[in-house]
């Protein structure tokens, strides 16, 4: 088999996704950190919570949409749940799944920390781009993340976060 290497255009391209990418994650973590005192996983798992049916995802279909694995969102989820800001339920219909429920209070924590969250996405990254360049990004990334979750060529055969899960009553 003979290695197809990238050209020097991909070559380019990919060490600027890398960069941007890092860049970009290490400064909303920041901000995150000084405002509002949680990594950007932790709010990620908030919001997902916020958008769910009853503020309430089972614990394998909140690892789906993070992209986690179950092992660190249990980790971030005991954190949270310290906190006050999430707890965790049993799923009703199968005993061995686990419902994540977001509080009242991780509630108020994710609407007094979404501002200033916005604000940096849109300056850091938003802002830069033309809206053609908004909707270009969008089509790059959704065809990248159909590949790898389809099963393409290319794609990993299980992802460590996907794992056929039963909906609990009273949680999607």
């Amino acid at each position: 088999m003979t290695t197809r290497w990238l050209s020097p255009e991909e070559q380019r391209a990919w060490r600027a996704y890398i960069a941007g990418y890092l860049l970009l994650e290490d400064a909303i973590d920041r901000q995150l950190q000084q405002e509002a005192g949680m990594p950007h996983a932790y709010y990620s798992i908030l919001a997902h919570l916020s958008e769910a049916p009853e503020r309430r995802l089972r614990m394998t279909d909140l690892a789906e949409h993070l992209k986690a694995t179950r092992s660190r969102l249990t980790y971030a989820v005991t954190r949270l749940e310290k906190d006050g800001l999430v707890r965790r339920e049993e799923c009703r219909s199968d005993k061995r799944g686990s419902v994540a429920v977001l509080t009242d209070a991780g509630m108020a924590v994710l609407e007094s920390a979404a501002p200033g969250h916005v604000e940096t996405v849109r300056g850091l990254l938003f802002d830069r781009l033309t809206p053609e360049q908004v909707g270009q990004l969008e089509e790059i990334f959704t065809q990248v993340a159909r590949g790898l979750q389809g099963g393409g060529e290319a794609a990993p055969e299980d992802p460590p976060w996907r794992r056929r899960s039963s909906p609990c009553s009273g949680a999607s």
